[in-house]
């Protein structure tokens, strides 16, 4: 139970660390419970999309659900993303790639790759309001729990005295593996329309092409990688429905 308060914790900047003091090995196995983790934040962004659809047109709703999740989260995953960008787009050795992540300052390849992110994110408004809900919640989770296994397939590529969270992640045991599997994929099986279903294919083929790329440059992942995996891998899903839809 520490384990689960650890990891809403540490992926929301909701104030779940008032409920109990956690003790900090639990943060290393924060991973499994990261799609749990993405029912609050997507469901929180699907409540944001429908409520403020009654009021608002369906773009301005969809730009206030997506600014309430980077509120939960402290833009913590867009971070990532930006450091990412920077890294892998700036640094031509693992040494100079993991030197430019670790930096705090944003680079050019970092504001490009936010904004083309976002830009992509914006358009999904075009999606009919009740499919849009049920598509944030899915791709939320769904995308988390792909991402999540990342621990699995790589090691960290620092000592764990120079993480930037002061956390490097536990491999997940068998049990764990399952736990993961039943947050990750429920929601997709129980709401996503059958003919959407196939969009779930894309973030798995998205991990496999970064997670073989982060292994040919750093040999292994950094927390910025997790956060990039995340979005890029939630962005295939959005753009997968969108073909599924459009075809």
């Amino acid at each position: 139970m520490q384990t689960l308060l650890a990891a809403f914790i540490f992926f929301t900047r909701l104030p779940f660390w008032r409920l109990s003091q956690v003790p900090a090995h639990c943060f290393k196995r924060v991973v499994p419970y990261w799609p749990l983790v993405g029912w609050l934040t997507g469901g929180v962004m699907a409540l944001t999309l429908w409520l403020a659809a009654q009021v608002f047109p369906l773009p301005v709703a969809w730009l206030l659900a997506l600014a309430t999740r980077l509120l939960l989260t402290g833009c913590l995953h867009e971070d990532g993303l930006a450091d990412f960008c920077d890294g892998f787009g700036g640094g031509a050795t693992r040494e100079r790639t993991l030197a430019i992540m670790k930096d705090s300052r944003i680079g050019t390849f970092g504001v490009i790759g936010l904004i083309l992110y976002f830009l992509l994110m914006t358009q999904m408004y075009v999606m009919a309001l009740p499919t849009l809900c049920v598509v944030a919640l899915c791709a939320d989770v769904y995308a988390k729990w792909c991402a999540s296994h990342l621990v699995n397939f790589l090691p960290y590529a620092r000592k764990e005295s120079e993480s930037k969270a002061g956390v490097v992640y536990s491999r997940m045991t068998p049990g764990e593996v399952v736990t993961g599997f039943v947050f990750g994929a429920l929601p997709a099986c129980l709401l996503l329309p059958p003919g959407l279903s196939w969009a779930c294919l894309c973030p798995p083929v998205v991990f496999m092409l970064l997670a073989a790329w982060m292994r040919r440059r750093l040999q292994g992942y950094t927390g910025d990688c997790c956060g990039a995996m995340f979005l890029l891998c939630e962005l295939s899903f959005y753009l997968g429905v969108m073909v599924l839809l459009w075809t």
